[in-house]
C-alpha cells in the first residue's frame, strides 16, 4: 500500500510540475512569438508561476514532497491573481469599476477561444492543477505519517 502511494505522489508531482512548465512555455509563446505585451497583472502571474518550474522541478529529481506546502502557496496566489484578471475581462461591472492597469489594459483579450479561454483562464487552469496536485501529495504525505 506504501509502494502506491509514493508512486502516486511521484506522479501528482510530475503532473503539477508539467502543468507549471506548459504555461510558462505558453505565456514565452504569447510574449515572445506571438508579441503579445503582458499587461500587469499578468507579470504578477508570471512571477509566480516560473519559481513553480524550478521548485517542481527540483521537487521531481528528488522526490521532495514536502515542497507542497510552498507549491500551494504560490499557486493559490497566482489563482487569486487570474481570478481576479479574468473577472476583469469577463465581467462587466468589474470591468467597468476597474483602475488603469499600465501601458497595456488588464481588460483586453489577445485570444477568447471559444468565447470564455483567455490567457488568465489559461493561467488560473494550471494554478488549479497545480494546487490540486500539490494538496493531495500534502495530504498522503501527512496521512503517511
Amino acid at each position: 500500500m506504501k509502494d502506491i502511494k509514493k508512486d502516486s505522489r511521484e506522479s501528482f508531482l510530475f503532473i503539477a510540475w508539467a502543468a507549471s512548465v506548459i504555461a510558462m512555455f505558453g505565456s514565452l509563446f504569447f510574449s515572445e512569438i506571438r508579441h503579445y505585451e503582458p499587461c500587469e497583472l499578468c507579470w504578477y502571474q508570471r512571477i509566480l508561476m516560473y519559481p513553480l518550474v524550478i521548485l517542481l522541478g527540483i521537487a521531481v529529481v528528488r522526490k521532495e514532497f514536502k515542497i507542497t506546502i510552498y507549491s500551494m502557496v504560490l499557486s493559490a496566489i497566482g489563482g487569486g491573481i487570474s481570478l481576479y484578471h479574468y473577472l476583469l475581462q469577463k465581467v462587466s461591472f468589474i470591468s467597468e469599476a476597474a483602475p488603469a492597469c499600465g501601458r497595456i489594459p488588464c481588460t483586453g483579450q489577445y485570444i477568447n477561444w471559444f468565447g470564455f479561454i483567455t490567457i488568465p483562464f489559461l493561467a488560473l487552469t494550471a494554478f488549479i492543477v497545480i494546487f490540486i496536485c500539490s494538496f493531495l501529495i500534502w495530504k498522503s504525505s501527512k496521512e503517511e505519517k
